[in-house]
C-alpha cells in the first residue's frame, strides 16, 4: 500500500479546543498520555479544531484556544522527541478522508450517536436546529483515527460509541474496497480519574460548560483553585466516606485527592473527620499538581516560536503518515490519482 508501521502500537487521541482545558482533562486523559502512552507507543496527539466548528463559535476564540490547548499539552509533559503533537486542520488528510467515511456510514448510524441525539433534542425543544456537521462529525472522528493506521484509541466511556462506529466503518470499507485500514480498538485506562463538577458532582467537569463555578482550569491561579474547592458541594450529614451513589460530592473530592496523591479514595476517607479538612486537602493537592504546568506554560508563551516549530514539525510528520493511506483509500473507491 506504500505505507509502513512501527513495531510499537500506534495511538491516536485528540482534544477539542471548545474551552479552556480543565483538571478533568488532565487527570482523566492528558496525564496518562504523558506518563505512559508517549513512552510505550508511536503516539499522535492532536488538537482537533475542526470538531470545534460543529457549533456556533467565535473564530478568534477557536484560534486562541487551539494554540492554548497545544501549549498546555506541551506544558503538561508531552515531549515532541517522543510523540507527535499537531493541529488537525493543518493536515488536509483529515478532511479528505472524512468525506469517504461519510460515503461509508449510513444516515441511521450517525443519527443514533448519543451526543447528536441529545444536542439535537435540546435545540429542537428551543425551536432551533443543529448544524449538519454535528450529525456527520463521527465520520470526521473516524477519519482522524483511521488515517494513521491507529491500533489504540484511549477514550472515556462517553466516546466509546464513536470508536465502535469507527471500527464498523473500517471493516465495511475493507470488505467493499480492499484492506486499506487498520481496525482500531478503544482502550480504557485501568486507573483514570473521572472528575466531576465541584458544584454539580453528578455531572462531568466539562470545559465548554456555561456555568464555571465548579470547574477547575489548568491555568487557574492557586487562590482560585482553593476558592472553588472550599465552595464545592458535598452532601447531607458529616461523615466522610467513599460512596459514589449516596455521597457523590464527597466521593468526587476523594477521587481528586487520590488521583493527585496516588492514594486510594476508600483509604483516604478514613483520614478525614470533616468535609472542610477534605476540601482543603484536595485543593492543596491540586494546586501542587498544577503548579509546574502553569510555570511551564508561562515559559512556552514567552517563546512562541518554539510552539510554532513543534506544531509545524508535528503536522509534517502526521501528513507523511496519513497521506499514503488516504491516497490508497481514494484509489480503492475508484477515484483518479492527482493530475
Amino acid at each position: 500500500m506504500g505505507y509502513t508501521k512501527t513495531s510499537r502500537p500506534r495511538i491516536f487521541s485528540g482534544i477539542k479546543p471548545t474551552g479552556h482545558l480543565t483538571l478533568g482533562n488532565y487527570l482523566g486523559a492528558v496525564r496518562r498520555w504523558v506518563r505512559e502512552d508517549q513512552h510505550r507507543a508511536d503516539a499522535l496527539f492532536c488538537v482537533v479544531d475542526l470538531h470545534a466548528l460543529t457549533v456556533e463559535h467565535d473564530p478568534a476564540r477557536v484560534r486562541r484556544l487551539t494554540r492554548q490547548a497545544a501549549t498546555l499539552l506541551l506544558a503538561s509533559g508531552l515531549d515532541p522527541a517522543l510523540c507527535t503533537v499537531f493541529v488537525q486542520s493543518q493536515v488536509d488528510e483529515h478532511a479528505r478522508l472524512s468525506y469517504l467515511m461519510e460515503c461509508t456510514a449510513t444516515d441511521g448510524e450517525l443519527r443514533r450517536m448519543i451526543q447528536y441525539k441529545e444536542k439535537a433534542a435540546r435545540e429542537g425543544a428551543r425551536g432551533g436546529s443543529v448544524r449538519l456537521s454535528l450529525l456527520t462529525y463521527p465520520a470526521l472522528m473516524a477519519a482522524d483515527i483511521l488515517a494513521y493506521g491507529t491500533d489504540e484509541v484511549p477514550v472515556g466511556d462517553d466516546q466509546t460509541q464513536h470508536v465502535e462506529l469507527t471500527r464498523d466503518l473500517a471493516q465495511r470499507f475493507n470488505q467493499r474496497y480492499g484492506p486499506v485500514f487498520t481496525v482500531p480498538r478503544a482502550t480504557h485506562p485501568e486507573v483514570a480519574a473521572r472528575v466531576m463538577d465541584l458544584r454539580d458532582p453528578v455531572s462531568k467537569m466539562g470545559k465548554s460548560h456555561a456555568e464555571t463555578a465548579g470547574i477547575v482550569y489548568l491555568l487557574d491561579e492557586a487562590d482560585a483553585v482553593r476558592r472553588k474547592f472550599m465552595r464545592a458541594v458535598t452532601d447531607s450529614g458529616s461523615e466522610v466516606r467513599y460512596d459514589r451513589m449516596e455521597q457523590p460530592g464527597v466521593a468526587n473530592l476523594l477521587d481528586v485527592l487520590a488521583s493527585c496523591t496516588g492514594g486510594k479514595p476508600e483509604v483516604l476517607a478514613e483520614e478525614y473527620t470533616s468535609y472542610g479538612a477534605l476540601k482543603l486537602a484536595a485543593a492543596e493537592a491540586v494546586v501542587e499538581v498544577l503548579r509546574p504546568i502553569r510555570a511551564r506554560h508561562a515559559e512556552l508563551c514567552a517563546d512562541p516560536s518554539y510552539v510554532d516549530g513543534v506544531l509545524r514539525a508535528g503536522a509534517e510528520r502526521a501528513r507523511g503518515l496519513a497521506r499514503p493511506r488516504v491516497d490508497a483509500a481514494y484509489a480503492a473507491v475508484g477515484l483518479l490519482p492527482p493530475a
